[in-house]
């Protein structure tokens, strides 16, 4: 029974997984905010170099998490309109102002070789495009919901309570 278990964590996990997940199970502390949580991986983890990759909307918070993982670490941050990309000239269509450049943003930290990096209220779309893109791990600080503040938990509580109001009629 083990070893068909084994054999099928050999299909799922190849090592580079296997070290993110033990080194997470270590710096594990019951109690600390994701912010703290990140920190003690990357310490954890021998990690130099943290990247951020934001919102441009959420630039303030970005340097906030920069200041505060700087006493330990080299960090980048990099906002998402980065290299000023015209809509016109990125998607072929019209329009006024600068795309977001996801790609662009992991290319950045990949050339100052981030070993960890944080995304930070990436649009739905670019978020996946980052992540695909990322030459380190990334660990999602914000998710943006413009709807609740960023936080996407109050409308899957809203859905919970909708559906178990419906299971009662």
């Amino acid at each position: 029974m083990e070893s068909s278990i084994n054999n099928e964590l050999d299909k799922l996990y190849d090592s580079v997984s296997l070290r993110i997940m033990k080194t997470a199970e270590e710096a594990f502390e019951r109690g600390v905010t994701r912010l703290q949580e990140i920190k003690n991986y990357a310490r954890q983890g021998g990690i130099k170099r943290i990247g951020i990759a934001n919102c441009i909307s959420f630039s303030k918070e970005a340097m906030a998490v920069k200041r505060y993982l700087s006493d330990e670490f080299e960090v980048f941050d990099i906002d998402c309109k980065c290299g000023r990309i015209s809509k016109q000239v990125m998607l072929g269509t019209p329009g006024n102002g600068f795309m977001c450049n996801p790609a662009g943003q992991a290319e950045y930290l990949k050339e100052n070789n981030t070993e960890l990096n944080i995304s930070m209220g990436l649009c739905v779309g670019h978020d996946m495009i980052f992540n695909q893109k990322s030459a380190a791990p990334v660990s999602v600080l914000i998710v943006k919901d413009h709807a609740n503040r960023q936080n996407p938990m109050e409308n899957i509580n809203n859905l919970k309570n909708a559906t178990a109001g419906s299971d009662r009629t």
